[in-house]
């Protein structure tokens, strides 16, 4: 176990920050030297998550932009409780499994997991997924549709009624002010409903920015048709 404070050779103060728990050495070693080479300052290496989390009670060490967690730690930890105490702190969760465990990673990605990345993966796919994890994005790649095609009840929003026919409508095409004239609710409790929509479908790691993504989440999830998705990208 090591809670210390790396720069890469191109470290600045903007430089993305990690840390890494993994109850393997020889796995943190890699790792830290690969997010070193890159310019990655990595804050902090265990093997566990309490440990990780005690690093951060020293005011001088800051929680990192992104936390590459092993979902199979040895101290018998919960994967849900693991992702959660990381969030807690403000990091996002990477993480870094070997691609067998499906059952596993969609409990993590239930739980907040912004992706995952196998562990055979290339070194530069890993620094890659922690850069995109670091931006905010949702790392959506083969391992986690793998994970969600496992489970399509848990791929799906959930959506409520009075969602789900906002959302058939929608994007069906009619402007938002029509949608709430259909349903006979007011513009801005139908904004209410497509914003509760695009959050929900965030939840599950199916981000819908844009208009032309809320038709293909329709019609994925069987709430409209198959229809030509590309006819445009209107946003809200």
């Amino acid at each position: 176990m090591r809670v210390t404070t790396v720069t890469g050779e191109a470290g600045t103060t903007a430089a993305t920050t990690v840390a890494i728990v993994d109850d393997h050495e020889a796995v943190r070693l890699g790792l830290r030297a690969a997010c070193r080479d890159a310019g990655y300052e990595v804050v902090a290496d265990t093997a566990d998550v309490p440990t990780l989390l005690a690093a951060f009670d020293d005011p001088a060490v800051d929680p990192p932009k992104v936390v590459l967690l092993d979902l199979s730690l040895g101290d018998g930890s919960n994967v849900t409780d693991n992702v959660r105490a990381v969030l807690a702190t403000g990091s996002q969760v990477l993480v870094h499994s070997i691609a067998d465990r499906v059952a596993a990673v969609r409990e993590a990605l239930a739980a907040g997991a912004a992706g995952v990345i196998p562990k055979s993966s290339p070194t530069a796919s890993v620094i890659a997924a922690i850069a995109t994890v670091a931006r905010g994005d949702a790392l959506n790649n083969v391992e986690w549709a793998s994970a969600i095609e496992a489970d399509r009840d848990f791929a799906k929003a959930q959506l409520g009624r009075r969602e789900h026919d906002v959302l058939h409508l929608y994007a069906s095409g009619l402007p938002l002010k029509l949608v709430a004239q259909q349903l006979g609710i007011a513009h801005s409790t139908a904004r209410e409903y497509l914003d509760r929509i695009r959050a929900k479908y965030v939840e599950v790691g199916r981000p819908a920015p844009t208009k032309v993504d809320l038709l293909r989440r329709a019609v994925e999830d069987g709430i409209l048709p198959g229809l030509d998705a590309e006819a445009g990208d209107a946003r809200r």
